[in-house]
């Protein structure tokens, strides 16, 4: 369970991202975040797993009140927690396999990282976690020669070997073609079903969002203004959202 009570994020120099957030999102959602640029949602999924440190009210993740955390503890909290990037965040000079393999370090010890010593379960998992995003076939392939879809799979393999509760996904299907995003959000939406994952995703297509997800989070100048099922989504809702800009609607 995520909890928000009160929460603020003021940035440097006075900006306030994030204003009085209070919002509960149960375990084995999957919510699809909305809004227009720069409304707050990046801010909002960066705050959980503590890249983001919040300004004022607290914020709770299973129980466990992550302003608190630092150090060993942080690092142990953040193991439960992935992350996905618009922009993949792979090494491209090394295959897919050893990019999912990078997720280990944290559990080598310092000569095993010096020479990338991975045991046998690790590689194993790591080509499991490849199969299971159906990219099995490019483990050995360098991440400079995969496409954009390709790539995406690979960071998606990279964040579920490690078995977390929560997925946070900053605009995973951004830079996608049509086809290929919705075969990322089939893989999403199965790590839902299957493995109960807890999944907050920020989305520009809201038509995918809708048709994906199984809550829906509007937010707008920092502020939640919606949070339901995505049959609760009304033309009116969205007008409130994007405030009447059908431009944006296509974009945020």
């Amino acid at each position: 369970m995520i909890e928000f009570t009160n929460v603020d994020k003021v940035y440097p120099g006075g900006y306030k991202a994030l204003s009085n957030i209070n919002l509960t999102i149960e375990d084995g959602e999957f919510v699809a975040i909305i809004g227009r640029s720069g409304a707050g949602k990046s801010t909002f999924i960066r705050t959980i797993n503590k890249m983001h440190d919040i300004s004022q009210g607290q914020l709770k993740v299973n129980g466990v009140d992550v302003s608190q955390l630092k150090g060993r503890e942080l690092r142990a909290f953040r193991r439960n927690i992935g992350m996905i990037f618009q922009h993949f965040n792979l090494v491209d000079r090394i295959s897919a396999l050893n990019n999912v393999l990078t997720s280990f370090v944290p559990d080598l010890n310092p000569a095993q990282k010096i020479f990338g010593l991975y045991t046998e379960d690790m590689k194993l998992r790591s080509l499991e976690a490849l199969d299971s995003v159906d990219i099995l076939d490019k483990a050995f392939t360098r991440t400079d020669q995969l496409s954009g879809g390709q790539k995406q799979r690979v960071a998606l393999a990279r964040t579920i070997v490690q078995h977390p509760q929560i997925i946070l996904a900053d605009e995973p299907i951004a830079s996608l073609d049509p086809v290929t995003a919705k075969q990322v959000m089939t893989y999403f939406k199965d790590l839902n079903k299957k493995q109960n994952m807890t999944i907050l995703l920020n989305i520009h297509d809201v038509e995918m969002g809708l048709a994906y997800a199984s809550k829906v989070l509007g937010i707008k100048d920092g502020q939640v203004v919606f949070y339901d099922d995505p049959q609760k989504v009304t033309p009116q809702v969205l007008n409130e959202i994007y405030e009447n800009n059908p431009i944006d609607q296509d974009l945020a």
